[in-house]
Formats: C-alpha cells, structure tokens, sequence
C-alpha cells in the first residue's frame, strides 16, 4: 500500500511511540533498529519470523507475530511497509484512531534528521556500495549511523547508530523514496530504467534521479560512476546545477579511476589513480569487476569527506561483503553454493561474470527465480540472454511479490530466451523441485549460484543438505 509522505517530517524524537508494521523486512527494522539504539520506544509487528526481528528482540523491542489491532498499545506514530494491505488490522486501528501514519521514506528521514547524510542511489550495487562506504569510514575514524538494504558481514547487522553526525543511507528509487531524504551528499552508481511498474517509462525514471540530485545539499557533492551511460548523463546534470561532481570508473576522464583491474577467484583489485597520481592499490575480498566500481565509489566519497586513502583503502580490504550479494552459503561434495539477489540483466551479467571467476574450472550453474510480472514482461528475454553466460540454467516461475500474477508472462518466457543447448536449460515452475534438480546436475568442482530478490534464497541450503545426504549415503 502506498502512504503520503507528509508535508512536515518531524525527528524521530518528535514521533513518540512508534510502531512498525512490517517490522521484519530489511528497511522497517534498520530504522526501528536507529530508534531503539537511540533509545526511543519502538514496537512493531510482522507476519514472519525474520532474522531482523531476532536483533531487535536482543534489544529488549517487543516484535509482535502476526497482525492484530491490539499490537499498537499506546503508540504514537506507525511506520508502514510497502508490503501491507488496506485491510491490516493494525493501519485500520491506525487510522480509526487517527495516529501518525508514515511510510517507510518518512520513518527514515526522521532518524536522518539533524545528520550529515551520505546517500547511496543507482539501479543496482546499493547495498554493497552502502557496505563499503559504511566499512571504510569505520576504518578511517569515524563512527557513522549507517541503514543498509541487506547484512553487513562483519557486524550481522543492516543497520547502527553511531555517535558521529553522519548517516550513510541506501537510498531506494523503487517507489520515490530517495526524493525525501534531502542528503549532504550522494552516490551514484548506475542509472538503468527498472521498477516501471511505478515510474511508467524510462524517461521518468532517468527524472526521477535529476530530481534526487536536485535535493543535495548545494554546499555538499555527488560521485558518479561514469563507465555507466545513465550516471554520466546525471555528472552532466549536476554539473550544469553547480553541483561538485566527483566521477569515477575505468573511463580515461573520470576524476578517480581504476586501472591495472585484476579479477581473481573471490578477490578484486585495481590501482586507484587520481589526476594522473596514483593513490594505492585497492585489494577486495569479494569477486567481480562491479564490485570494483562500488568500491571505487565508497572511496572518493570518502576522500572527498576529507579522510586519508591510506586508512580507506584498509576499511576496503577488510570489507566481507553484505547478505545476499554474491553471498557463500556452503560448500558440500565439492561444490559450492553461492547465493545473490540480482534480479535485473544487468546484474545477471555481473553477477555471473564474478561467479565464472570464482569456479574456475569448475562450471556455472545457476537458478534464477524472477522477480515481479512487471518487470519480467519488459526485461525477460534480456535476462534470458544474461543467463546464456551460465553453463546450466534452472529457471523457476516469477515471485509475484505485490503484483497480480498473468499466466502469460512466466519463468517459461525467461527460459525460452537463454542461449544454451536445450538440455542445459530448464523451466521447473515448482519451487519445491529445483533443489533436487539443481543437486541432480552439480558436480566436483562445480559453482552453483541461486539468484533473484524472492524467495529463491532458501533454495541454497537445502542444495546443501542433499548434497551432503548424497554423500553421507
């Protein structure tokens, strides 16, 4: 359901009691997370169990399963998720007593009120680019509140607050939200039409990033990643705003470049230049040449906050990546499983790109779930084509997530569109089948990696567990 972003945002300190309904997805418990460690009252509820809730639970919040009207208590304001429907009892209590009902934008900008805030856009590499810049200002001296789409290795967490005055932020341009967080400065890393379902055509959604750019500060910057089309338009853009524009990327003009890339098994690296100088050597500890570019980006954000290379290169290195991005789950009769929430071509292709480095000699073998009707109408033939990178391809039936689902646009259409010998290909529409599948065409050597952003990720594990029954047996 979509809730109105108020006129006014007031602080979270300003909100009351605040109760969060949806409380277990990634970007509802990053911000309940911020107010409890700040120690305001927080209260919230989900329909599911999630590992969110068990952090928020350690930290005395009291995480309600399952909706009711009585889950609300005494609060003040509630925080929605995009998720719930308009007959939750929990928004009919709302608005039956009239509270302050916010979406997840307006909740986020409330604990980002009074903060220097660093936020983190682009089609895809959010997370991860969130992650790194999060890990090097960390390293380089700071201690910043960071709000994460997905686990940081290194804390278990999405999400912190810190005692410095900045804020690190993904920032969503899914349904707008990144509109309404008025940042000190922003990363950019790739601009690519996507979420049309909400935008309506490509065209907007280049916009909807202008006027992202439009709400920094004018004595803050923007970095962007120039080997893309998209940002290098955008660098243009604010460039003829008055913006600072720092670029980076591979290109022979951008202010921050990587050059001398090396791609090796679960590593990266690259010499980092600037104006022809060069700074280091940016060593990675997660795999493919995109990941190099989110890096690079963390970088000159933060040099540009005026930290030393030295020390943000080392918070680089130590970086161990985020769930669900290019993520090892195990490894089990010499195969390995790997499991990533790409769900866009773009992100098909890089992802499988690092995962042929990783294997080696081993083959690539991938399910891939997609993710939205919407979505898969428009791109699938093109994530079909990305697929084609594989050596053996399982694809499932689409996750509907908030869409109505059309028997005319399946995982059959994505399937029909990979370039590969029909027996490396299959459609299996039943979710409960591709582990064993999947198990059934690994072997010794193999690298099998689940990708999409549904639930395509349970699918690992249970790969795992046959994988050892095979050879327990």
């Amino acid at each position: 359901m979509r809730i109105p972003v108020p006129e006014v945002l007031l602080s979270a300190e300003e909100l009351g009691r605040v109760h969060f309904i949806g409380m277990g997805g990634a970007g509802l418990s990053a911000i309940a997370r911020i107010m409890a460690r700040r120690g305001l009252p927080v209260t919230g509820s989900d329909d599911q169990d999630t590992p969110f809730l068990t952090g928020l639970r350690e930290l005395g919040v009291t995480c309600h399963l399952g909706y009711d009207a009585a889950h609300l208590g005494e609060a003040d304001t509630v925080v929605v998720t995009t998720a719930a429907r308009e007959d939750n009892p929990e928004v009919l209590e709302a608005r039956r007593r009239g509270l302050r009902i916010l979406p997840r934008s307006a909740g986020l900008a409330a604990v980002m009120a009074g903060q220097r805030v660093l936020a983190v856009a682009g089609t895809h590499g959010k997370t991860t680019t969130t992650g790194l810049l999060t890990s090097s200002l960390v390293r380089a001296g700071l201690d910043p509140t960071y709000a994460v789409g997905g686990v940081l290795s290194a804390t278990g967490r999405n999400a912190d607050a810190g005692s410095d005055d900045v804020f690190v932020a993904e920032a969503d341009e899914s349904d707008g939200a990144f509109l309404v967080y008025r940042p000190y400065a922003a990363v950019v890393t790739n601009v690519q039409p996507d979420h049309l379902d909400n935008w309506g055509t490509e065209e907007a959604y280049r916009e909807a990033f202008e006027q992202f750019v439009d709400t920094v500060d004018p004595a803050g910057f923007l970095v962007c990643v120039v080997d893309d089309e998209g940002a290098a338009r955008l660098a243009r853009y604010a460039r003829g705003r008055g913006l600072a524009v720092v670029t980076v990327g591979e290109s022979a003009d951008a202010d921050l470049r990587a050059v001398d890339v090396v791609l090796d098994g679960t590593r990266s690296a690259c010499t980092v230049v600037r104006d022809g100088v060069e700074l280091g050597r940016m060593e990675l500890r997660i795999p493919g040449r995109h990941y190099v570019l989110d890096a690079l980006a963390a970088l000159a954000a933060g040099l540009r906050l005026g930290r030393p290379a030295d020390e943000l290169l080392a918070g680089l290195a130590e970086f161990a990546g985020t769930g669900r991005r290019m993520e090892l789950k195990g490894e089990a009769a010499g195969v390995r499983v790997y499991d990533s929430y790409a769900h866009h071509p773009a992100e098909i292709a890089g992802d499988l790109a690092a995962a042929r480095s990783v294997a080696g000699e081993g083959r690539v073998v991938v399910a891939y779930q997609p993710h939205l009707v919407s979505r898969t109408r428009l791109m699938g033939v093109e994530m079909g084509q990305a697929l084609s990178a594989a050596d053996e391809v399982v694809v499932m039936d689409v996750y509907v997530a908030r869409e109505e689902p059309d028997p005319d646009v399946t995982g059959a259409l994505v399937a029909g569109a990979v370039d590969l010998p029909a027996d490396s290909v299959r459609f299996e529409p039943d979710n409960a089948a591709v582990p064993g599948l999947l198990a059934g065409i690994a072997r010794p050597g193999d690298l099998v990696l689940t990708l999409g952003a549904g639930d395509v990720t349970q699918v690992g594990p249970k790969v795992l567990d046959l994988l050892v029954a095979g050879v327990d047996g």
